[in-house]
């Protein structure tokens, strides 16, 4: 499956040239990001609540607690919305009306399936843990069996998603132009990584391992 068939949900009524059709960027953004908002109506209200989550393939992963009432609502057989933004700019305009943002975002919907299976569960840990911080699964000590009975883990589909992204200077009106009254421009934004902070009672012998040092000299060279 290389392109995002869309449907009646996923289909943009404003700004549709913004639109990405190939499903390669959605697997960027959501590759890229770190958090999710889940989407869901409890008791008859919206509630949306960042999650974590991480992907594998079309299917996505998302994690909390077994006490959290938006992962219990999810995995109700009732469908979901979650949704991932990145930031990379905000565009200043010579009008305030024409003030934006620079973006890439996805909106998935669909029905999400709790995970109970022992080797399907902890697939989905192992996904979600080397989406937040890779090479993590092989330093730190595993899931003990308390741990795992009290962490949900739903499944999603990625069969019907949206793309929508920005990546564009400033839209002036021709008459702001030529008046040439104020500054026009993109302020870029990125996310990077700074230097580890050891724990207070972590041992001094200890050095930052590997897997954590990559990640800053990753940042460092972008």
């Amino acid at each position: 499956m290389t392109s995002l068939s869309p449907t009646t949900r996923t289909t943009l009524g404003r700004k549709r040239n913004r639109a990405a059709s190939d499903r390669e960027t959605l697997y960027a953004v959501l590759d890229e990001a770190l958090i999710c908002h889940l989407g869901v109506v409890h008791d008859g209200t919206p509630l949306v609540l960042p999650t974590g989550y991480g992907r594998d393939g079309d299917t996505l992963y998302l994690h909390g607690s077994t006490g959290a009432a938006s992962l219990r609502t999810a995995a109700g057989e009732l469908d979901v919305c979650v949704t991932v933004t990145l930031v990379d700019g905000i565009v200043y305009c010579r009008s305030l009306n024409n003030h934006s943002m620079n973006y890439r975002s996805a909106v998935i919907f669909g029905r999400a399936r709790a995970l109970t299976g022992r080797d399907e569960k902890m697939h989905g840990l192992r996904v979600l843990t080397d989406h937040l911080a890779p090479g993590s699964w092989e330093h730190s000590r595993g899931v003990n069996a308390k741990e795992f009975a009290a962490v949900s883990v739903l499944a999603l589909d990625l069969s019907e998603a949206s793309v929508k992204l920005r990546a564009e200077g400033p839209d002036d009106e021709p008459e702001d132009v030529a008046a040439d009254a104020a500054w026009a421009g993109v302020l870029p934004i990125r996310t990077v990584f700074g230097e580890p902070e050891p724990s207070a009672d972590l041992p001094s012998t200890w050095s930052v391992p590997e897997h954590v040092r990559t990640r800053v000299s990753e940042a460092a060279a972008q």
